[in-house]
């Protein structure tokens, strides 16, 4: 899942529903805490020790660290502040195990979590019930008067893990795509089917439209504020882009034409050798992609994933088409009239990764995380098949760099009426 800042004013979650007691609030709590930390293990579960260490490019994390991090997250923003009585795990955990808080403290180099083999799964593991049971025990006891903010911490520390459950699932993927024997994740995982029905393209609602979190449970701060966007008269596919689609673009050319290409595009199809998308290989004369059950022959029913923004544009300029806006995205989805915005692929869109008209961080280290990011990058919506249950929502923005391809992100097309 892509970086993304935690906003503890946006919290709206157990702590804030009326006609509860504290204690019932505590107990529910507890529960959500309990309910997503096993949901890390859950996934974890289908790795050996090796698959845990290791990291296959820069932009991707071990699966060790990913488990460590989020505990980390925890205690630092969370245990240390608020429980007096808490003792950190071990001294050397905040520089091995911090990601990009400048303010939290120095930290290791990203592209090296891969050689920290030591302290191990075990460790870690220890790690996560030490911080488990600290946490349990604040959320039980912390007074009344500091309730509300460790209720808060908390539900933006869940958000934040899940975002690293949908990594840790993309980032072992991409390792066992370099792995020459093809290993599977799970060999009983299937991917999800597209929705069925009317395909073609339908209105979206033109005019001024809200978009944004309307102030009704949880976001993060890149959601913010709730505002008025101008909707074109614009047409949005129902369906998304298919594998058939796909191959009809490479049995065209497409990776071989320049002039449906981005400068930038260009150059990565050439630098990187781009044919097909990502996973996809050639065998005995048909096309096969690395999914988390193996090796297996490409569906042409199903959705395309493992595309860069850069072949999402090239595609949609190949179909005489267009890639949405973010907000026309989301007018659409609010409006029920497109299939399948959630469950299945990231949906890339036109729009560059810039804050929303009065848009704010929020103080201290958690607002670094997220606004120092709105540059350089493309925003994707909806959600996908790795993605939690409960995690996506109309006003998630998910954002990466145009050549990126690793997570399961796919599109659907635009016209222009």
């Amino acid at each position: 899942m892509a970086r993304t800042a935690m906003s503890p004013a946006a919290s709206s979650g157990p702590a804030q529903k009326p006609k509860r007691s504290l204690d019932e609030v505590r107990e529910s709590w507890v529960q959500e805490f309990r309910r997503v930390r096993a949901e890390t293990e859950a996934r974890a579960a289908h790795l050996s020790a090796e698959d845990q260490i290791v990291q296959s490019m820069a932009d991707a994390s071990p699966a060790k660290w990913h488990r460590a991090h989020v505990t980390w997250f925890f205690e630092q923003f969370l245990l240390v502040p608020h429980d007096q009585a808490y003792k950190i795990f071990d001294e050397r955990f905040p520089f091995l195990f911090n990601s990009y808080y400048v303010a939290a403290g120095p930290r290791h180099a990203r592209p090296q979590r891969g050689l920290i083999t030591r302290p191990n799964g075990e460790d870690v593991t220890a790690y996560r019930a030490h911080v488990d049971a600290a946490v349990e025990r604040l959320i039980r006891q912390v007074p009344s008067a500091d309730a509300a903010r460790v209720f808060a911490i908390v539900e933006i520390g869940l958000h934040h893990e899940q975002q690293h459950q949908e990594l840790l699932v993309t980032d072992i993927l991409h390792a066992f795509a370099q792995n020459p024997t093809d290993p599977n994740y799970d060999v009983n995982w299937q991917q999800p089917r597209a929705t069925q029905g009317p395909r073609g393209y339908v209105e979206v609602p033109a005019g001024i439209h809200s978009i944004g979190h309307d102030g009704d449970g949880f976001c993060f701060d890149n959601e913010l504020p709730f505002h008025d966007e101008l909707i074109p008269h614009v047409r949005i596919a129902r369906h998304l882009v298919t594998n058939a689609e796909w191959i009809e673009f490479v049995a065209a050319g497409g990776y071989g034409t320049p002039s449906l290409w981005l400068s930038d595009g260009w150059t990565m199809v050439q630098t990187e050798g781009w044919q097909a998308p990502g996973y996809w290989r050639e065998k005995d004369g048909a096309w096969h992609s690395m999914t988390l059950a193996g090796l297996k022959p490409v569906d042409l029913a199903l959705p395309v994933h493992h595309i860069s923004y850069y072949e999402a544009d090239a595609f949609a300029r190949f179909a005489g088409k267009h890639l949405p806006s973010e907000a026309e995205w989301e007018v659409a989805a609010r409006a029920n009239v497109i299939a399948d915005p959630f469950g299945i692929v990231w949906q890339w869109t036109r729009s560059a990764y810039l804050p929303y008209p009065g848009y704010r961080a929020v103080e201290g280290a958690l607002g670094e995380y997220n606004g120092k990011f709105m540059v350089s990058q493309m925003v994707l919506r909806g959600s996908s098949l790795a993605t939690p249950d409960g995690h996506a929502r109309m006003s998630y923005r998910n954002f990466f760099y145009p050549p990126a391809r690793w997570q399961f992100s796919g599109l659907r097309l635009a016209e222009f009426v």
